[in-house]
């Protein structure tokens, strides 16, 4: 199974971290913050890595070369940021079969692996690490919206008044068939191909579409004071 990492963006509120770098190679306890997602992503025996790469993608090809962890890396340029749909999208022409999706900004240490497991089931078409937050946190990501027999019926991205506080983590894992969604997903209001649309219209046409609850912790990377706390889970893991 390939790993698609969306790895284009320019981390404006990482900044003054990001001045002189790319935000994927912002140090997190002495390694780049892509590094760390890599490391596990390779433990889970994916079979390629797919970077997409954008802002000073130079940087991030020098560092990493054609492989990390004896897995190779193929690069893909999205040369605007429209979103996570779209970044998606540039990695269509490198995924045949089923595939992981990882944001590159995320730290984790959990139960990846159930990811992957639940996707390998019959007939599943999608597979979505979930976690339960506050309700200021689900107002900055993607939350799902479930029916009166609690399945699954939706999911809305940063909605102003969350209808729950179920919310994605940043690793999916998909049948190819959601590049078909990707391209018939429009921009947002925020101007982005969301990928949670992309999710909405694999709901819509009765696909199967699992959810694995998340046990362990995480930061999603956007501040300096997130790199922080990255940094403390990153090292209290080694300890």
């Amino acid at each position: 199974m390939k790993a698609v990492i969306p790895a284009a963006g320019r981390g404006t509120r990482l900044r003054p971290l990001t001045d002189n770098r790319p935000k994927p190679l912002v140090d997190v306890a002495g390694q780049p913050l892509l590094s760390h997602g890599l490391s596990q992503l390779a433990d889970l025996g994916v079979s390629e890595f797919v970077i997409v790469v954008g802002y000073r993608k130079e940087a991030i090809i020098d560092h990493y070369g054609d492989e990390f962890a004896g897995v190779p890396i193929t690069y893909v340029h999205q040369r605007e940021p429209k979103g996570l749909a779209d970044a998606v999208l540039h990695a269509e022409r490198e995924v045949a079969d089923d595939f992981l999706v990882f944001n590159a900004d995320n730290v984790m240490a959990g139960n990846l692996g159930d990811v992957v497991e639940r996707q390998r089931e019959d007939g599943v078409d999608a597979t979505l690490l979930v976690d339960e937050v506050s309700r200021d946190v689900a107002a900055e990501t993607g939350v799902f919206v479930t029916d009166d027999d609690g399945r699954l019926d939706a999911v809305v991205e940063k909605p102003d008044d969350p209808p729950s506080t179920s919310v994605l983590t940043g690793l999916f894992a998909f049948d190819p068939d959601v590049f078909h969604a990707c391209h018939l997903v429009q921009p947002s209001d925020r101007g982005e191909c969301e990928l949670t649309d992309a999710i909405d219209l694999f709901l819509r046409a009765n696909r199967r579409v699992e959810t694995v609850a998340f046990e362990g912790d995480r930061v999603n990377v956007n501040t300096p004071s997130d790199r922080d706390r990255a940094t403390e889970l990153v090292e209290q893991s080694r300890s």
